[in-house]
């Protein structure tokens, strides 16, 4: 890199930036600034002196061992209406990962190919700065899988792609389950398969793509309709919780497809999920997690882009120092100070 591209680190001190922080992102049009939990992360930093700057996937590249990048510096912007909005405030730079003093991947799924190169480009870069989440473990915990490994916590769950495999686990289960995509989120592409529905069938076709990818089956949870409670987990502890109540009439309780957020507390048996699959997670480097529990159950593990910081925060009246955000940050700067040491 030439002498003077990128950014340049400042000196600490109260007016000036304490370092830059790399979020590698979704496109900032397609951000909700009332909802969205990069969004506050990202204002955080510029409340903490940090120079927050994005990145999408295509503007990532290796050139031998070294992680490049073309990055934006972020700012905010005021508007008359609602919070200001996150906007790029220069032109993209040729920056490397040394620039950053951490990288926050925030890219939303599916997990897809291009999703599954990004990380290999994170290995390249967390030998130069903070990496969250452990690039390694966004590959290897598939965030409808990931839940295998505690059994005795979560729903029936299985893996399949043959038709007559679904049907007969469907009789197992009762004539009633849940179809989901392996490498879904937010919502999308969950459906209710029944046991005499004349589109069962037809179901099972789309789920499969008639046969040739797996889908997730899993055993219909009746508190379902009851909405489902995502648990945010920093660095492996419980900071916060938010119930997602699904609108009239909808299956699916994400709050992009019209689920209300209602005020909750973690039950007994909650507190003893979040104290076995915590530890887990930070065992494999996942610094900011959100599970998501149907009635008893855990029902999955999101370590891409969790999402429910705001709702938390507005439910419980959190500010300053007090918010998922802030919780996020705190230990964020813990790990950056501990790179910065080794």
């Amino acid at each position: 890199m030439a002498a003077g591209a990128g950014p340049q680190k400042v000196a600490s001190g109260s007016n000036h930036p304490l370092g830059n922080i790399l979020f590698v992102l979704d496109p900032l049009e397609i951000m909700n600034p009332v909802g969205d939990s990069s969004y506050v992360m990202i204002t955080e930093a510029i409340r903490r002196g940090y120079q927050p700057w994005i990145a999408l996937l295509g503007d990532l590249s290796l050139d031998g061992p070294t992680a490049r990048v073309n990055a934006r510096k972020l700012g905010l912007k005021d508007r008359s209406e609602g919070p200001p909005l996150c906007i790029a405030t220069s032109a993209r730079e040729p920056c490397t990962a040394a620039d950053f003093c951490a990288i926050v991947m925030r890219k939303d799924p599916p997990v897809d190919d291009a999703f599954l190169v990004a990380t290999w480009w994170l290995d390249r870069a967390a030998r130069s700065c903070v990496v969250i989440n452990n690039p390694q473990g966004l590959r290897d915990l598939n965030e409808k899988l990931a839940i295998l490994a505690f059994p005795q916590w979560t729903p029936r769950t299985l893996m399949l792609r043959r038709r007559e495999d679904i049907l007969q686990v469907l009789d197992e289960l009762g004539g009633q389950m849940i179809l989901k995509p392996v490498d879904g989120h937010g919502g999308r592409g969950v459906l209710i398969a029944r046991r005499g529905d004349a589109n069962l069938n037809t179901l099972i076709e789309l789920a499969t793509d008639e046969g040739q990818r797996w889908t997730i089956v899993q055993a219909f949870v009746p508190e379902a309709s009851r909405g489902d409670k995502r648990i945010l987990l920093v660095e492996g502890e419980p900071v916060g919780a938010v119930l997602r109540v699904p609108a009239a009439g909808e299956l699916r309780n994400n709050f992009h497809v019209g689920g209300r957020p209602a005020a909750t507390e973690l039950t007994p048996r909650e507190r003893e999920i979040c104290a076995e699959v915590g530890p887990y997670l930070a065992a494999r480097g996942q610094m900011f997690v959100g599970l998501d529990i149907l009635g008893d159950y855990l029902s999955e593990i999101n370590v891409t882009s969790p999402t429910g910081m705001q709702e938390v925060n507005r439910l419980a009246g959190l500010t300053g120092d007090a918010t998922m955000q802030a919780k996020f940050w705190d230990a964020l700067v813990r790990r950056i100070a501990d790179f910065r040491r080794d």
